[in-house]
């Protein structure tokens, strides 16, 4: 009966160490937050077609940039 408290005792000390020697090494980083999608820009938050549609609307005559 001691022999067989003794092994069990042997195993329960090297699985702790083993153990605690994985969390050291960090063999299993948490995994990373995926990035969010960048968000989208409707076009009544773009300043570029807000300008460009302000022009058209002065200069209805002017033709249109490339």
């Amino acid at each position: 009966m001691l022999r067989f408290l003794l092994v069990v005792i042997l195993i329960a000390v090297a699985v702790y160490f083993t153990v605690r020697v994985i969390q050291r090494r960090g063999v299993a980083p948490a995994p990373r937050r995926p990035k969010p999608p960048p968000r989208v820009m409707g076009p009544d938050d773009d300043p570029d077609f807000l300008r460009d549609l302000d022009r058209k609307r002065k200069h209805p005559e002017d033709p249109e940039p490339s």
